[in-house]
């Protein structure tokens, strides 16, 4: 079986000779007979700690709209803390493959992390969901057969920003973030948008993550009078920077920008010091669809909290594993199945309708918010059905 899975990870045509041989469909029909096994690898602790847990409960409350089935088959749950460090990426997620022995790794959220459940989804050919982590090379150079993203890549939501920043008249602008993988992706996103519509960069700033010692950094912003400041943070991190720019003075007098999880799921922490950031994302709590309000409210019923945007990932996450093994009945070893299905699924999402891309990213609206009276308002579309590039990626 582990020859067979190897060469599905080279080509659709390899994938194909290993279904029809008689050893890979009885493998398939006894897999029926159990449990499906589901590893969860996301942070449980540190500063992305409340995004694992949005991810898991949307995650959880997708298959519970199910019945707690996979196309048929009880669940079982295998559950990694991967505490949001990378050096340990790869030994956590061969926990779930070689000692859970799971059919589906569910993780992770940040991309240093992800680039190790990478390595082991390509060696093991474990089906892999990513619910967040938007490192490029899982859907470019690293794209797999069996790894499929249901959030985003880190340049997505940021290419969406750049142009909109020059558009209201920004011509000089400063850069800051945290210095790892999925800072510089951001910046690449708004620095091609960015730089295209005539913007000039005056100045990239970084620090180590997840260092929040911003207070430096702040009195260089101060003292360069930018038109604009543009910025990729998340979880706790991210509170403490918009409060901290608040507290430097910045706050009314510079215009703050950001991918939108700058202000996902930490209003309440930031308060008053979010007020008036204006962010492009996938999501907002406030977009005003049917199918948004009844998850929304469902999800708070279930879980006694408000949903964010992780937790819209954990959900379509769930849903597009839910069209997968339906559409294999259950039987994930049906790899040429349960590539199709989940390669040309349709999300009917609370963010809105999307598809997959040829490299496995979804295709998806870009929403511009401003955040305003503790909550991130939607004020348009930044950009319609967004794709990433997809650059270097192939699958055949």
């Amino acid at each position: 079986m582990k020859t067979t899975t190897r060469r599905q990870m080279l080509s659709h045509g390899a994938a194909i000779a290993g279904a029809a041989s008689t050893g890979f469909l009885a493998s398939g029909a006894s897999a029926q007979t159990g449990k499906l096994r589901v590893g969860l690898m996301l942070p449980y602790t540190g500063t992305f700690a409340q995004l694992g847990v949005a991810i898991e409960n949307g995650f959880r409350m997708a298959l519970n709209e199910q019945g707690g089935k996979l196309g048929g088959r009880d669940v079982e749950f295998f559950k990694v803390d991967d505490e949001s460090e990378p050096a340990k990426g790869i030994e956590n997620a061969n926990k779930l493959v070689q000692r859970d022995k799971v059919d589906v790794i569910v993780g992770t959220v940040h991309s240093g992390v992800q680039m190790g459940i990478q390595k082991v989804a390509r060696d093991s050919g474990v089906l892999s969901l990513i619910p967040n982590a938007g490192v490029h090379a899982a859907t470019r150079s690293l794209c797999a057969l069996n790894v499929y993203r249901t959030s985003f890549s880190n340049s997505q939501p940021t290419k969406a920003l750049g142009k909109l920043v020059a558009e209201k008249g920004h011509k000089r602008v400063v850069w800051i973030t945290w210095k790892y993988a999925a800072g510089d992706e951001a910046f690449e996103g708004f620095k091609e948008s960015y730089l295209a519509a005539g913007g000039t960069i005056v100045k990239e700033l970084g620090l180590p993550f997840p260092n929040v010692e911003f207070q430096a950094l702040l009195t260089e912003i101060a003292a360069i009078k930018p038109d604009a400041v543009a910025c990729f943070f998340a979880g706790g991190g991210a509170a403490k920077f918009m409060k901290d720019y608040a507290a430097a003075g910045l706050q009314g007098k510079i215009p703050l920008y950001g991918s939108g999880f700058l202000t996902e799921g930490v209003l309440g922490a930031a308060g008053a010091a979010a007020n008036g950031v204006i962010t492009t994302l996938h999501y907002s709590d406030s977009l005003d669809t049917p199918r948004n309000k009844a998850f929304r409210l469902a999800y708070a019923k279930q879980f006694k909290m408000q949903p964010d945007v992780y937790a819209v990932q954990g959900y379509d996450t769930g849903l597009l594993l839910i069209q997968g093994a339906n559409a294999v009945k259950g039987d994930l070893s049906n790899k040429p199945a349960l590539y199709k299905a989940l390669q040309g699924a349709v999300i009917d999402s609370p963010r809105g309708k999307w598809t997959m891309s040829a490299a496995h990213n979804p295709v998806q609206d870009i929403y511009l918010r401003v955040v305003k009276d503790g909550e991130n308002k939607v004020v348009g579309i930044a950009a319609k059905a967004l794709s990433d590039s997809g650059a270097g990626c192939k699958l055949a």
